[in-house]
């Protein structure tokens, strides 16, 4: 296994910056938010850790970009951020993928997320896409199908057995599609995968610094050893470029975890669109990351 691992002086530079203005705007903010930055660039930390490598099918090895500091988030030019007319994300669960497309944004969309678990197949030459998306449109399709451990299995109804041509205004094909039991693992990876595209949306390139939410990832086993967090350079690029405070956004997270219901229906086991019941949240793989979070409010709060 190999490590990426960076220099303190690396990171101090890729978190705050040679540019005195960026310089005088990290020292002019928030004492305890600096605290937690500041953690990553601690060797001894034990909130953020360096990248571990296991293979040379990893995104690194086999997609080399280049590192995204925080003064290029900054200055790029072709980066979108909110405003007070385009302010909302909206996640919306879809079947008619096609129809879904052709569907206008509301006019208060920063962006519009679209989820799904039929799994996508863009053109006929292609094997698979987890999700596709139109950056400078704020527009993203994500397909969680193959996070459910049953993908595989002979009895995936998911899956088109045989080539069928339809007219484009035709979805039939997507009646009665599979919908797996929503496990915590399954809940834990679809949030990964959307957040992390929704990071790209804002502006965030893939993280090379540190473990971090905002790593690519090129298989399963490599996306479940991504954290849901952000590193602190990503943390301070998202600050920039929305706005909150480290400490109510965590405590907020800790909420979400606690809170036991969804809120929302799941099917019957047959799959009916009928007699649909509200089940508890799954939140078991989520417990690591609670207590991540908690040992982050720690340091913010001394």
């Amino acid at each position: 296994m190999q490590i990426v691992r960076h220099s303190e002086q690396t990171l101090k530079t890729a978190l705050i910056s040679k540019n005195p203005v960026l310089v005088s705007q990290y020292e002019k903010s928030d004492a305890r938010e600096q605290r937690l930055m500041n953690e990553a660039f601690q060797p001894a930390s034990g909130l953020f850790t360096p990248i571990p490598l296991h293979s040379e099918s990893d995104w690194i090895i086999s997609h080399p970009e280049t590192p995204q500091d925080f003064e290029q988030f900054f200055s790029d030019p072709y980066r979108k951020s909110p405003s007070a007319e385009k302010h909302s994300i909206y996640i919306q669960s879809i079947g008619h993928i096609l129809k879904f497309l052709k569907q206008k944004k509301p006019e208060d969309a920063f962006c519009i997320v679209g989820i799904t678990m039929i799994d996508l197949y863009p053109r006929e030459s292609w094997n698979f896409v987890f999700g596709q998306a139109s950056l400078t449109d704020g527009v993203g399709i994500f397909s969680f199908a193959r996070y459910d451990r049953g993908f595989h299995s002979s009895h995936y109804e998911g899956k088109v057995k045989t080539l069928r041509r339809k007219s484009s205004s035709d979805y039939s094909i997507f009646d009665n599609y599979y919908i797996p039991e929503i496990t915590s693992v399954l809940l834990l990876r679809s949030c990964k995968t959307l957040t992390h595209e929704i990071g790209h949306i804002f502006g965030l390139r893939h993280c090379q610094w540190l473990a971090c939410l905002m790593q690519g990832s090129n298989h399963l086993e490599e996306a479940d050893r991504r954290p849901l967090n952000l590193c602190p350079i990503c943390l301070r690029k998202l600050q920039s470029a929305i706005g909150f405070s480290f400490v109510e956004r965590y405590k907020a997270l800790v909420r979400w975890i606690d809170d036991e219901s969804t809120g929302t229906p799941r099917v019957t086991p047959k799959h009916s669109r009928e007699n649909n019941v509200i089940l508890p949240k799954p939140v078991e793989a989520f417990k690591e990351w609670k207590e991540w979070i908690i040992r982050c409010l720690a340091v913010l709060q001394k």
